[in-house]
């Protein structure tokens, strides 16, 4: 079926995010208001201890068919969230977004051109010469997250320049199969679901994506990068010992990464 044509849930993972949740909310029923697919935006919150979950009942009271609220019992982790997010949607296909939009749903088109051309997975990236960074991190975390991925291919978890954007689009199949075999919660869950990914046959596309810094993230660099590279490395324990059913026997020819200006992984 053509992606243009196909059901989208959009899974949003949602910690102490009350002052920025509504105008996140409101971009995307917009951005998809013109449009006659069907989706639903269903918002994890885990365990916020600000107004997150007031603010997004609003929206599921407005309109109960396109809104949806997840709540955790406790703090889990935003990998936790987004697990929880994919395996309950309903979308054909399914994109899981950072809370910020840093990288705006307006990006979504390129992503589903990929999965047109035949991935089963697109992924936006920072990390491609085509990428837009209209406004960058500073450069110690430019230069923290380079060296992450470098070290994951290093250590040949995945072949990709840009694992952590938040910005994942997958076909129901691919979100069903992967996210349901998911173990980490927290900091390294990306690295965790493009490994599996990889291991199950699943294609992947490289996108790269328009990117906005946002002052505001939650994201610790130094701290949060050493929790990364703790769970990457049990990730690498598990790499030889970790057997996987194959998703797809059949083999495709490579997509026209030009085209859609992917960089396609097999």
């Amino acid at each position: 079926m053509n992606p243009i044509s196909q059901s989208v849930s959009v899974v949003i993972p949602a910690y102490n995010e009350a002052k920025r949740i509504g105008l996140t909310l409101d971009r995307i029923e917009r951005f998809f208001s013109g449009q006659a697919r069907p989706f639903e935006v269903i918002v994890v919150d885990d365990g916020s201890a600000d107004e997150t979950s007031a603010v997004v009942e609003r929206f599921c009271a407005r309109q109960p068919d396109r809104f949806r609220l997840l709540r955790q019992g406790r703090n889990a982790g935003k990998g936790a969230c987004v697990r929880r997010g994919m395996l309950e949607a309903t979308g054909q296909l399914r994109l899981f977004s950072d809370a910020d939009l840093s990288t705006p749903i307006e990006e979504l088109g390129k992503l589903m051109a990929a999965l047109g051309e035949g991935c089963d997975i697109a992924i936006g990236s920072r990390g491609l010469p085509q990428s837009e960074l209209v406004l960058r991190q500073p450069k110690y975390r430019e230069l923290m997250g380079q060296g992450l991925n470098r070290l994951l291919r290093l250590m040949r978890l995945t072949r990709f320049h840009d694992t952590q954007c938040g910005f994942k689009l997958f076909s129901r199949e691919a979100a069903q199969a992967i996210f349901a075999r998911q173990t980490i919660d927290r900091y390294g869950f990306d690295v965790e679901i493009l490994w599996l990914a990889e291991r199950m046959g699943f294609r992947i596309a490289e996108v790269p994506v328009r990117w906005i810094h946002d002052a505001d993230s939650r994201v610790q660099p130094v701290q949060d990068g050493l929790r990364t590279l703790s769970d990457v490395l049990r990730l690498s324990l598990r790499r030889d010992g970790a057997v996987l059913p194959p998703a797809r026997r059949e083999t495709r020819s490579p997509s026209d990464a030009a085209a859609h200006e992917a960089q396609v992984r097999r």
